[in-house]
């Protein structure tokens, strides 16, 4: 048997007090019970170097760079503002080092009445350009803030359970292929 896929779950939001942290509580969840993946988390809002950083968070951005550098898959759990995704995503993906070169990726969105889904599809086009593979199936939470009950739990979570199962059997497929084709061909990316 492959060695379990090293997925990594990346936080879209950086603003104080998010709603971002109860969405990332539920995949992480999700994802844990299942055997293929070995999961890490990255938090856009710890990865850039602040004025008067500790010693302790430089190693933590630098553990959390190392995570990106060897990731096989990604998950990026977003949120939708004013019909796009957060800046600080766009930072992230335009300036944190990642191996996103023929590495599938996978979305859980949120928001309004979209679900965050606005969002996404602009991801996929961005994405595209540093030649990762988005998958097909996601998640999204429409009005997301009243799906989930005062513990932080999905007050009705059927539906977002199978969604989640269903695109992670689709991420699982990808990033094994992925793997196996970058073993037998390297993958290069030719820079114009």
């Amino acid at each position: 048997m492959q060695d379990r896929i090293r997925l990594v779950l990346v936080y879209g939001s950086v603003c104080e007090e998010r709603f971002c942290d109860q969405v990332v509580a539920w995949a992480r969840e999700q994802i844990e019970q299942r055997s293929e993946f070995e999961l890490s988390l990255v938090d856009p809002a710890r990865m850039f170097r602040q004025p008067g950083e500790t010693p302790e968070a430089a190693q933590q951005r630098h553990q959390s760079q190392q995570q990106l550098l060897r990731a096989e898959a990604f998950l990026i759990v977003t949120p939708e503002y004013n019909h796009g995704y957060p800046a600080a995503l766009k930072q992230f993906i335009d300036e944190v080092p990642a191996s996103w070169e023929a590495r599938p990726v996978g979305f859980v969105s949120y928001g309004g009445v979209s679900g965050g889904l606005r969002a996404v599809e602009q991801l996929r086009q961005v994405l595209a350009e540093l030649h990762a593979m988005t998958v097909r199936g996601s998640v999204s939470f429409t009005n997301a803030w009243e799906q989930f009950d005062e513990q932080r739990r999905l007050t009705e979570p059927r539906r977002a359970n199978s969604a989640m199962a269903h695109m992670l059997v689709q991420l699982n497929w990808w990033a094994q292929t992925l793997r196996a084709g970058r073993e037998r061909v390297p993958y290069e990316r030719i820079r114009g």
